[in-house]
């Protein structure tokens, strides 16, 4: 009975000292928002007042006198650019509406507000296609004029070609480079 007795107290002793780690924010951040907020739930746009739910990965915004929750923006800000624009990350609301306090949000935040210096938690993605007129890069991989499909034999009329300019000196030298 004592050994029953001390093994429970070990035992006990043992959970009381475990720690419990719970991650409450279930999201991950976008890339477009701002960094060191990690643990944020809401950040408010409002250059086109415009909540979005980090949690749910959901932009929320006033349909008509209805607040609605969607995974995009709404069709008149589809070209928004979210990594240009201010996020302010919200932190005076109590439950899962922010927009309860959307009349203070909008008085403290009007359009155009920048407010302390941002950086995005990730770099922009590039738009393919937008390049203009670059150059594509060489799709084998190979040296500029090194064609791995042509011929010995084209390899070697390029030299006689290369050699044309030149005094019989200096093509009798490049001959017996190349029998060396």
């Amino acid at each position: 009975m004592k050994k029953l007795g001390l093994a429970v107290m070990l035992l006990m002793s043992v959970l009381s000292h475990a720690q419990v780690s719970i991650n409450v924010n279930i999201g991950t951040p976008p890339s477009w928002g701002p960094e060191g907020h990690d643990d944020s739930r809401y950040y408010y746009l409002p250059d086109i007042d415009v909540y979005y739910d980090v949690n749910q990965s959901q932009f929320i915004y006033d349909n008509g006198g209805k607040w609605t929750r969607a995974k995009n923006l709404p069709a008149q800000h589809k070209k928004y650019d979210l990594y240009d624009g201010y996020k302010v990350v919200v932190n005076d609301y109590k439950g899962d509406d922010p927009y309860n306090y959307h009349t203070k949000h909008r008085a403290s935040y009007p359009k155009g507000y920048k407010g302390e210096p941002q950086k995005n938690r990730g770099s922009k993605p590039v738009k393919n296609g937008k390049s203009g007129n670059k150059q594509q890069p060489n799709k084998d991989n190979s040296k500029k004029g090194d064609n791995p499909k042509r011929s010995d034999n084209d390899k070697k009329g390029d030299k006689r070609k290369k050699t044309e300019g030149h005094s019989k000196k200096e093509q009798q030298h490049s001959n017996d480079d190349r029998r060396q």
